[in-house]
């Protein structure tokens, strides 16, 4: 179990990750490039599913629906046991700074609030594949939804960190990753939607009105 002991972020710069300056370059990318890659990859697998594969617009619906929902269970899994793995060696303390530890520090680091591209274009790659072993030509509309769901999560997980909590039914979302920051790292591991926190019983502790109060208005108090 990772400790649930909090150090007090970091609210201003950016950390070296990698001496090789390529290599800590393509650490670095502005939110809407992910956005615009997946959306258009999403855009080109739902219009090839329905005017190469047949699909009529029901079937590919449910099968974009069905990736889409499959994605939220995938982040909650990711970031549960992927990006806070117990940093039992060197080795895992390093990969876990690296993937997530870093974005804990440095909550505030826009630039490193996405996936690079290049190693988005990469991953898309390869769900593609594994994905169309597995489903076929389902594929073309399931992953579309998956694509979607990830380009979501990056939406959220960016405007939570860069904006105000707002007055509408979305704050749940801002409390909910307030939490997990600044309160309880080893709970409220989902960041699009808290539904996977509820069926593995992973939702915050109770704790004093006084003390949720200490989230209040932003993700990154001062």
């Amino acid at each position: 179990m990772e400790s649930t002991k909090l150090k007090r972020p970091k609210h201003k710069g950016s950390p070296k990750l990698f001496d090789n300056p390529i290599l800590e370059k393509l650490t670095h990318t502005h939110i809407s490039i992910p956005l615009i890659i997946f959306g258009l990859i999403a855009t080109a697998l739902v219009y090839y599913g329905i005017i190469e594969k047949g699909f009529e617009a029901p079937a590919m619906i449910g099968l974009f629906l069905a990736g889409l929902f499959f994605f939220t269970f995938i982040e909650y899994v990711m970031h549960r046991y992927l990006y806070h793995i117990p940093a039992t060696s060197p080795r895992k303390q390093k990969l876990s700074y690296t993937m997530h530890g870093v974005h804990h520090d440095y909550p505030k680091d826009k630039s490193r609030l996405a996936m690079p591209p290049l190693l988005s274009l990469i991953i898309s790659t390869v769900l593609f594949i594994i994905y169309r072993a597995v489903l076929g030509d389902y594929v073309f509309g399931f992953l579309a939804g998956f694509l979607i769901g990830y380009a979501g999560y990056l939406a959220v997980h960016y405007s939570v960190h860069a904006f105000k909590v707002p007055g509408n039914f979305l704050k749940i979302l801002w409390h909910h990753h307030s939490i997990h920051h600044y309160r309880e790292p080893d709970r409220a591991f989902g960041v699009s939607s808290p539904l996977w926190d509820q069926i593995f019983r992973t939702m915050p502790r109770k704790s004093p009105n006084s003390n949720r109060a200490a989230v209040g208005t932003s993700i990154d108090p001062s």
